[in-house]
């Protein structure tokens, strides 16, 4: 696609980033210092406990180093969500801000690859803003975490794409609060942040493995620890990369079908 026709895409990030200037300030505690503060009170506080009382549980790694990747994936992984529900809802029910902009030159295809580019700089900012604070608890190096924040970017798009494409086909709230409480949080939990998805029953470790979290916690503690398996990185990068994709062609066909009447 020639940069002339990405035009109308970058109208769409145009008008995010201005309405971002004006609210940011509400997404201070919620995006970088809870999760920074959580990342401290587990790393140091159990932390402590888990590396004295069994060093080696993890592998011998430090329980700082083994859950900062973690936080970082899931930290992606939950903006993305948000973004990829309310505000989307918003534009097309309450504000209409995207039937406004199919009234212009700007079409579906156009408003969906501007959120995502939106949402991509986003989730760069925060996954940087995280990584400078693992840096600092000394849970990574630069260079490594540097390294991690393209995983994590991937990481949210791989649940903003499919979420973006189901909230076009809503038109209430009503089930965004099911998504927080049944799909982002138990993932949280249960996809190898906190702990090896080894120790959760056999049944239901195949089910986490599914889910595109896990291969974005794996993927960047593999870069934190330093010891990547290139097999299993190209496995989670495919599955990544396949969820944004797929979830892609969904959002630009869920957006055509309510938008375009």
């Amino acid at each position: 696609m020639t940069m002339t026709a990405l035009a109308p895409a970058v109208h769409v990030l145009e008008r995010s980033i201005l309405v971002y200037r004006r609210t940011w300030r509400g997404t201070l505690f919620t995006t970088f210092l809870a999760p920074v503060l959580f990342l401290g009170a587990m790393g140091f506080g159990l932390g402590t406990f888990v590396d004295k009382g069994n060093p080696e549980s993890l592998g011998g790694v430090a329980y700082l180093v083994f859950l900062a990747p973690g936080m970082l994936a899931s930290q992606a992984m939950q903006t993305a969500a948000g973004e990829s529900m309310y505000p989307v809802l918003s534009s097309i029910v309450w504000m209409k801000t995207y039937t406004a902009m199919v009234a212009t030159p700007i079409g579906t295809n156009h408003i969906v690859l501007g959120h995502l580019m939106w949402l991509t700089i986003r989730l760069v900012f925060v996954a940087s803003v995280f990584v400078l604070a693992m840096v600092a608890f000394g849970a990574t190096d630069v260079l490594r975490g540097i390294a991690m924040i393209p995983v994590a970017v991937l990481t949210g798009l791989a649940f903003a794409t499919p979420i973006t494409a189901y909230t076009a086909t809503r038109r209430t709230d009503n089930a965004f609060p099911a998504i927080t409480r049944f799909i982002v949080t138990p993932l949280f939990i249960f996809s190898g942040t906190f702990f090896p998805v080894s120790q959760l029953p056999a049944i239901v470790q195949p089910l986490a493995y599914l889910t595109p979290l896990w291969h974005g916690v794996s993927l960047a503690r593999a870069i934190a620890i330093g010891k990547v398996d290139f097999g299993l990185a190209a496995i989670n990068l495919a599955v990544l990369i396949g969820f944004t994709l797929v979830g892609i062609a969904f959002a630009m066909r869920t957006f055509r079908r309510r938008l375009v009447q």
